[in-house]
């Protein structure tokens, strides 16, 4: 089953006199409960793509199905709704408050996201009971990480988009987030998409989805994806 679709899209921007394709005439199609890469080089289009997946940008041309909705033909506050409904976001920089606690900033979604998960609950899916009231300034890289996850989670969202999850982490914490991203789809049955130029990641993904100058120029199903712990890091 489709949770995503694209059909025909293409995402322009202007820059003095110069027109931009930052994605131009992508089709897409992706399966609910899949652990999901986008790859490709700086400047491909993976972060327009992720962008428009998680409603922060609307297509130029062509439409953006999620889950049987078409997100393109959306209004503002529509938007709004979706991005606190159907998504989480995680990103490179965690993205985390810093005057709140551990607990405070996963709780804060619980005033947009209508079917929201119990803050603890979460933290200790994430491995991080008993870290609740301590501030963000008091956790390492990997810790402010799967804070930022914790909170994706606590929306209870049905995808989660990633972008460079791991770029800001060590090697071996990145490992973990990433062991921890690959148990959404297992035993969750989230759907994960992550936006990276990092090919070791692509051998753990169900689906991998290569762009290039702004085009999707494949979309392939692996067989037999190897859990993170087999990957040659």
């Amino acid at each position: 089953m489709s949770i995503i679709e694209m059909r025909s899209v293409t995402r322009t921007y202007t820059a003095g006199d110069n027109v931009i394709k930052a994605l131009n005439s992508a089709d897409l199609s992706l399966e609910k409960g899949n652990f999901i890469v986008i790859l490709g080089p700086s400047g491909a289009g993976k972060s327009t793509l992720l962008n428009l997946l998680g409603g922060l940008d609307s297509p130029t041309e062509g439409s953006v199905i999620v889950d049987g909705k078409d997100i393109s033909s959306y209004s503002q506050d529509e938007l709004a709704d979706y991005r606190a409904s159907k998504v989480g976001f995680v990103f490179q920089f965690y993205n985390l408050i810093p005057t709140l606690t551990v607990h405070e900033n996963v709780a804060m979604v619980k005033d947009i996201a209508k079917d929201c998960l119990d803050a603890d609950t979460v933290l200790e899916m994430v491995g991080l009971e008993g870290h609740g009231k301590k501030f963000p300034s008091q956790l390492s890289g990997g810790e402010q990480q799967r804070v930022s996850i914790a909170r994706a989670l606590a929306k209870n969202p049905q995808i989660i988009l990633c972008d460079e999850p791991t770029g800001a982490l060590d090697s071996d914490t990145g490992v973990t987030i990433l062991r921890l991203l690959q148990d959404m789809t297992r035993d969750h049955d989230k759907t994960v998409v992550i936006v990276t130029h990092n090919q070791n990641i692509a051998k753990m993904a169900d689906v991998v989805v290569r762009v290039k100058n702004g085009r999707i120029q494949s979309c392939e199903r692996q067989e037999h994806p190897l859990n993170v712990d087999e990957v040659d890091w």
